[in-house]
């Protein structure tokens, strides 16, 4: 299968390497620094079973992906009108166009834009980029997906490379539910500057936790949102499970780039204004990443 990465950063050079790893043919779509390492060196891909130098393509331009059968869509929410745009021009009839992105609106923005199938995925995996084209993987990688036409061929294409995948027909809810973990994790790992390991051990921090959450699940209940599974028990096996993983929202702000808060927290506020539900949690801890943010 050839494969586009739009938007090469920790999550999309995992995945990107895992596939690449199993013998697709896949470019990834990165920033200078990361393409050029890329180029001379491979992509260096770190995880807990292996560290490999992955030969594949890089680029910097859009237009890398022009023939891809699938497009792994992987930029941050905040890019994900201007990079649906650059794309569209050369995404075949029949391409398949899956998000692979933190919040729950982006797949919609995307349909908006292109005239090809896209599908959602919940994405649950802990990585970084540890240094210009090296990803290095923590732990998980599972993927959830919608039904789609080539979502059945994708699935097993995935699972074959050792991504474990399952296609869902409530990905609404379960992209819901990674929200709420980002919610819940995120802001709070960003301003303490703490892994998710150590911030559950401070003092008070579960009680936080579960008033983000509680704000949280009042706000998908009035949306009409079905969570699947326990979420108060998934929080908690967060901290057991990534110990030593620092949220997205954090590694941006470590590098001073923009994050995605408003996907995040914000969206919470956002919605519970619309539909009456009170989230002063979520609307401190999105207050206070919008402050650091703008130091």
């Amino acid at each position: 299968m050839k494969i586009a990465v739009m938007g090469a950063g920790a999550v999309g050079c995992y995945y990107g390497g895992m596939l690449a790893r199993a013998g697709h043919d896949v470019v990834l779509v990165g920033r200078p620094q990361h393409v050029e390492a890329i180029e001379h060196r491979g992509l260096r891909l770190e995880t807990q079973a292996f560290d490999e130098r992955i030969p594949l393509a890089a680029s910097t331009q859009a237009s890398a992906v022009q023939g891809a059968n699938l497009v792994l869509f992987c930029v941050k929410s905040t890019d994900t009108v201007s990079a649906a745009l650059e794309i569209k021009p050369f995404l075949l009839p029949d391409t398949l166009v899956l998000s692979l992105q933190n919040g729950v609106e982006n797949a919609d923005e995307v349909r908006k834009l292109v005239p090809q199938e896209v599908a959602a995925a919940v994405v649950y995996v802990a990585t970084e980029m540890a240094g210009p084209g090296h990803v290095r993987h923590h732990g998980r990688g599972e993927l959830v997906i919608e039904p789609s036409k080539a979502s059945a061929e994708v699935a097993q294409t995935l699972i074959a490379a050792g991504v474990p995948t399952e296609i869902s027909d409530n990905v609404r809810g379960a992209l819901w539910a990674k929200l709420i973990l980002n919610c819940a994790y995120n802001a709070l790992s960003a301003i303490t500057r703490l892994p998710y390991g150590r911030l559950v051990q401070g003092e008070g921090v579960t009680t936080v936790m579960r008033d983000i959450v509680d704000e949280c699940l009042a706000v998908a209940k009035a949306d009409g949102v079905t969570i699947p599974g326990d979420v108060n028990q998934a929080v908690r096996m967060i901290a057991e499970t990534m110990p030593g993983q620092y949220s997205s929202t954090a590694q941006d702000l470590s590098r001073g780039k923009r994050s995605e808060i408003d996907h995040l927290n914000g969206l919470i506020v956002r919605r519970g204004e619309a539909l009456g539900v009170a989230t002063p949690s979520n609307h401190l801890l999105h207050t206070l990443v919008k402050l650091i943010e703008s130091q």
